[in-house]
């Protein structure tokens, strides 16, 4: 469940998500062929079914036009208390959707770049970009 909430960014995505990712392992059981870790494998299973959930949305988006410049975007907003401070788990919930999945795979999860960009089918330096992105975009919510 923390990965699915990682990867999705809100609890309702997420519980959408691991119910996708236990349907998928229930049908691709036959296919598990030992060699590791059954909760490793589960854990690949889901990542493989947020980022073919995450094709399919940007494939659909694709072939709507929008007149959203990337300045639309929300902005990560602290509350109005100084004290009041954000948690990690928050800042990376209100991270962009490429963002935020190339940083929980490869800093949470510990992938590598070009595992990353053929998981997700896009260039490596473009994992690069989304992830110099979040990482600026977490740095700037958790300092203020």
């Amino acid at each position: 469940m923390a990965l699915c909430v990682r990867l999705a960014g809100d609890r309702a995505a997420a519980d959408q998500l691991m119910q996708d990712a236990f349907v998928r392992a229930w049908e691709s059981l036959g296919s598990f062929r030992g060699e590791s870790a059954f909760s490793t494998w589960l854990h690949r299973v889901t990542v493989n079914v947020f980022l073919h959930g995450a094709r399919s949305e940007r494939r659909r988006e694709a072939r709507v036009t929008t007149d959203e410049d990337i300045e639309a975007l929300p902005a990560i907003a602290v509350g109005p208390d100084p004290d009041d401070r954000i948690d990690l788990e928050r800042a990376i919930a209100l991270l962009p959707q490429g963002a935020r999945t190339a940083f929980v795979l490869h800093e949470i999860e510990g992938y590598r770049h070009e595992e990353i960009a053929a998981m997700s089918g896009i260039a490596a330096a473009t994992v690069r970009a989304q992830l110099f992105r979040a990482r600026k975009l977490l740095m700037e919510a958790l300092s203020q």
